[in-house]
């Protein structure tokens, strides 16, 4: 009992372990992928643009400055002094003093000269809809750019999945070869025995020969798929081209998986992030749509300016100045374009409703695509076991027959290279077997994911 509970224990752990593997290669891709990368600063971006909209309810203060100087032009005359001066010496006279003194004629200029104004102001909207409906419009795109990086991030997990069960694959396929390599080396060793000895036919060791050539040629390819699929498996997650790769992963528990998921298949898509980011869309048109009908609504804005004006640089109490006062400005006329903008956003929004459908009925169409996929691969599976099995007693069969003489050399070439057809078959069906899993998943959306709240 105690040695079961070991295995028992080792079997799961190993497993565990191996699923590990896997989990940091698609982790290490969340946080390193480059085009996911490129999709967060868009995210930031849209956050950023959402903290503008909402900064847009708040008072806003300028220093507002200019000077002028300038010179001929128009004149006002004002004969000043030919109206007081006879007025003055009047008064001169009964007072008998020269209280009043005399008064020359002024001319006043149009143009200022060396004149300033200088005023900080402060506006603040107390009536404007179109804040409100940009600062939810802003909501929702950041909304969008959120699905966006989530639907990536989908289609990265199960891009990395594939890509790594097909790097196991490749690995798999070349170990075979190898096996058939040393398979056919050691036949052509044992052919060269039997001429040496006077028992065998040299056509059999040129027929080993030629089958070495072959096996070593499939190898030298299985080896290069090898390279090919670690570089591309390397470059999803932004790390070296020639960085290892864990091998270490037992299909067992993902074979399983996959039975239980076609045993329990359902057809939901609703929760697939294309959907949602649609439904946002549509918000947004809605929006937009209230946005423009409500082009009739006042808009109201407060101002106040604090400065001061005068000429010759002058500051002091009769230079600086207040001003506070209302900016309302209601809309009349434009030659319609108002209503022809409503009947546009009206079209937009009819245009989303129409995408979030067709969307809708596509992705319910490749999810069952997906599902036959993996029903397919699921059969394909059983019959490359059925087939293992079948051609490794075949081949057992013939070595045997040809030990005792019975079937010929030709015969044992061809139970080889069977059993290594039945290994390849079995080795690329259950990764193809697994890598349909990955694309239900994706599919249906159900790969768990950390949501991002930058």
């Amino acid at each position: 009992m105690r040695t079961v509970l070991i295995v028992t224990f080792l079997a799961v752990f190993t497993n565990a372990s191996a699923q590990e593997s896997l989990q940091a290669y698609i982790d290490t891709g969340l946080r390193s992928n480059l085009l996911l990368q490129q999709r967060h600063v868009a995210f930031n971006k849209a956050v950023s643009a959402l903290k503008s909209a909402k900064s847009l309810y708040l008072p806003s203060v300028d220093l507002q400055a200019g000077y002028q100087t300038a010179d001929g032009g128009r004149n006002i005359p004002l004969p000043i002094g030919d109206l007081l001066n006879p007025v003055y010496t009047t008064l001169n006279q009964l007072t008998q003093s020269n209280q009043f003194p005399t008064i020359e004629n002024e001319t006043i200029n149009f143009l200022p000269r060396n004149y300033y104004d200088a005023h900080i102001r402060t506006t603040l909207p107390l009536v404007n809809t179109d804040i409100g409906h940009n600062r939810r419009i802003h909501e929702y795109q950041v909304r969008l750019s959120e699905l966006d990086v989530d639907t990536y991030k989908r289609e990265l997990v199960k891009t990395i999945k594939v890509a790594y069960f097909g790097y196991l694959s490749s690995v798999q396929s070349a170990a075979v070869y190898r096996s058939a390599l040393e398979l056919a080396e050691e036949s052509r060793r044992a052919n060269e025995r039997l001429v040496e000895n006077g028992k065998g036919l040299p056509a059999y060791v040129l027929r080993s020969e030629s089958e070495v050539a072959a096996a070593h040629a499939a190898l030298t390819d299985a080896e290069q798929r090898v390279k090919n699929a670690k570089y591309y498996f390397n470059s999803l997650l932004n790390r070296d081209a020639e960085a290892g790769i864990d091998t270490v992963f037992d299909p067992a528990s993902a074979l399983l998986e996959a039975a239980n998921l076609l045993r329990g298949a359902a057809q939901h898509v609703a929760g697939r992030e294309e959907l949602q980011a649609l439904a946002t869309a549509v918000s947004i048109r809605e929006t937009a749509l209230k946005m423009d009908k409500q082009y009739a609504v006042p808009t109201l804005n407060a101002f106040l300016d604090l400065g001061s004006q005068s000429e010759g640089f002058r500051f002091n109490d009769q230079t600086r100045y207040y001003m506070a006062g209302l900016q309302l400005t209601f809309p009349i006329f434009n030659g319609n374009r108002n209503r022809y903008k409503v009947q546009q956003s009206q079209l937009d929004l009819q245009h989303v409703q129409l995408q979030l459908a067709e969307a809708n009925q596509q992705l319910r169409l490749s999810h069952s695509v997906a599902l036959n996929g993996l029903r397919s691969a699921w059969e394909n599976y059983e019959a490359a076991k059925r087939q293992l099995a079948a051609a490794q007693a075949y081949q057992r069969l013939i070595a045997k027959g040809y030990q005792a003489g019975v079937n010929s050399y030709i015969e044992t070439v061809d139970a080889r290279n069977l059993y290594t057809s039945a290994r390849l078959a079995l080795s690329v069906s259950t990764y193809q077997v697994l890598s349909a899993v990955a694309t239900v998943e994706r599919e249906q959306a159900s790969y768990p994911l950390i949501t991002t709240n930058n």
